[in-house]
């Protein structure tokens, strides 16, 4: 199966990776069968799906604690393991981040934090070393966490083998040229789908010129892009999809248009319309990462189906040129 580089840390996997934010629970996602996630992921493996993404914050804990606990029936060796660092609920800093299941976090991207983050992440999964670790959010105020601090304390972990390459999420290019300024990125994650395209113009250029590799998560745009939803589909109060500009009317009935004018290539690869748009969301940036999430192994199962996609390139062409039509 074809691996795509992870930047310059001679890591790479395929292209297709596993989110573990849903696994997690909390109020977001509603309760989970631990049981049932952790066969998810020993699934999400077999298929292919060999990296796997976690962070302390997702179910404030509870999404490592199942990883490791999957991690323990898997090769480890044969996984990509990511989770992230930066937001804290165990002591205050000075900038909030927000309240999460009734916990008030906060941003804290100081050397002594990242270096108890990764040393509880570690314990937490089961492992002793982690293949990427992003910052999470990154800070408003570098007054308060030099971006040199920042990076000095990943680069020291990476040195001494904790961690094997260094990413940051929801980042700017700015941030993106400070990084590889005080040390090294290998690569960033941020929200990227057919319908939400702003990193093109705002980092892809940035990241082509440093060799910092992209992870896409969110690419099926909450469900919209796999098919399923339809003008009558309605959400709970409070849900994030009644303020999500893709699925107001206008919007929405353009995405369902679009992928109706699609069935015929599910026909053609064998493929539903969401492995369809993940195989082409693939496609979209050279070399990126695209993480979809999976609580049961069928989910898993149904993901890793657009692993096995092989776009012709008049399709994918054409595909790319519906998607401009619509952006």
């Amino acid at each position: 199966m074809e691996k795509r580089n992870i930047g310059k840390s001679g890591l790479s996997a395929p292209f297709l990776g596993l989110g573990t934010w849903a696994i997690g629970g909390g109020s977001w996602w509603g309760d989970n069968d631990d049981a049932l996630s952790v066969k998810a992921i020993e699934t999400a493996v077999e298929q292919g799906i060999t990296w796997i993404d976690t962070a302390p914050i997702y179910g404030l804990y509870h999404s490592e604690e199942v990883v490791g606990e999957a991690l323990r029936h898997i090769d480890r060796d044969k996984v990509i393991l990511s989770t992230k660092c930066g937001l804290e609920w165990r002591h205050e800093s000075p900038v909030l981040h927000k309240v999460v299941d009734g916990v008030q976090t906060y941003r804290d991207l100081s050397a002594k934090s990242i270096i108890e983050d990764v040393e509880d992440s570690l314990r937490r999964l089961g492992t002793d070393h982690l293949d990427v670790l992003y910052t999470h959010w990154q800070t408003p105020d570098l007054n308060i966490f030099p971006l040199e601090e920042t990076v000095e304390a990943m680069m020291k972990l990476k040195e001494q083998g904790k961690i094997r390459a260094i990413g940051a999420s929801n980042t700017t290019a700015e941030f993106i040229r400070g990084y590889c300024k005080y040390g090294q990125l290998d690569v960033i994650q941020e929200k990227y789908s057919l319908l939400t395209r702003r990193i093109e113009k705002q980092l892809l250029p940035t990241c082509k010129e440093l060799g910092v590799s992209i992870q896409a998560y969110s690419p099926l745009e909450q469900g919209l892009l796999t098919g399923k939803v339809t003008m009558d589909t309605t959400y709970p109060e409070g849900s994030t999809r009644n303020t999500n500009p893709c699925f107001q009317p206008a919007r929405r009935m353009q995405t369902i248009r679009l992928l109706d004018s699609w069935s015929d290539l599910c026909e053609k690869y064998h493929c539903t319309k969401a492995q369809l748009v993940i195989a082409l969301t693939a496609r979209m940036i050279p070399g990126l990462h695209v993480l979809c999430g999976a609580r049961t192994p069928e989910q898993a199962i149904d993901n890793a189906g657009a692993l096995h996609i092989a776009l012709e390139g008049a399709d994918a062409v054409q595909m790319k040129w519906d998607v401009d039509a619509i952006s």
